[in-house]
């Protein structure tokens, strides 16, 4: 009688532990009522800030010309050409050869492109300008497999796109409350996602800007789990365990 109440108090003591884990949607997206929904592409548009750093890269008819915007030795004094590529200043403008202050914040990479090629028409033939963000940034944190900075070469990457690089997200990750942190103006900006829902595709936080921060909390199943409590509850059920057997030797003398 003895060892069936130490076994039913084990046993029960295990089914609390589970009751208090709760029930978790691991899917994504799992309300979308159908495979058609889209992405607004004009979210994905990536606008040139202060303080990013671009390339330019020049070809024309002109080899003296190009060599300006390849060689940082060729810059004239005063350029913010650094080792990597030309920075943004405060004002939105930039410090390019031949043109000087040239006002880029709020482009596109294609408007840029066009800018500056239509600046540079007045001193080279058929300038064709290149323009690549090489700052973009993305930093993604907390309960997924492998948490890092990354660069993009592309200057377009979504939510799920971020997850997918850093290895996604640990069973314990709230996929329903996925915090985006962003700089905006100067200010820190920050907005929580939810990942079951369908209409966070059209979110403008799905679409990640440069230097964008996704932090992913630990569900509460995870600090019952790494909790003092918890930890000591397997040693109490080895304990009733270990006096149930003890129980039913002293029974059988």
């Amino acid at each position: 009688m003895i060892v069936k109440i130490l076994t039913r108090s084990s046993i029960l003591l295990l089914l609390a532990f589970s009751a208090c884990a709760p029930r978790r949607d691991l899917v994504y997206f799992s309300n979308m009522a159908s495979a058609t929904a889209a992405n607004d592409i004009q979210n994905q548009e990536v606008h040139i800030r202060p303080n990013d750093v671009i390339s330019v890269s020049m070809n024309s008819l002109s080899p003296e010309s190009n060599s300006l915007f390849a060689n940082s030795k060729n810059a004239p004094s005063g350029s913010s050409l650094t080792q990597e590529g030309f920075r943004v200043n405060k004002a939105g403008n930039v410090h390019l050869p031949l043109i000087g202050d040239f006002k880029i914040d709020g482009m596109t990479i294609e408007e840029a492109q066009e800018g500056i090629a239509g600046a540079l028409s007045h001193y080279v033939k058929s300038p064709a300008v290149e323009v690549q963000l090489i700052n973009f940034k993305i930093t993604v944190i907390g309960e997924v497999n492998k948490p890092s900075t990354f660069t993009i070469t592309d200057e377009k990457v979504n939510l799920l796109e971020a997850l997918g690089m850093a290895g996604d997200m640990t069973v314990y990750g709230k996929r329903e409350n996925v915090l985006i942190i962003r700089t905006e103006d100067n200010h820190k900006v920050m907005k929580r996602l939810n990942l079951n829902k369908e209409e966070t595709l059209n979110s403008p936080y799905f679409n990640l800007r440069q230097n964008d921060i996704v932090y992913v909390e630990p569900d509460r199943s995870k600090a019952l789990e790494f909790s003092s409590n918890t930890r000591i509850l397997p040693i109490v059920i080895a304990s009733i365990s270990a006096a149930a057997v003890l129980a039913a030797v002293l029974l059988r003398r």
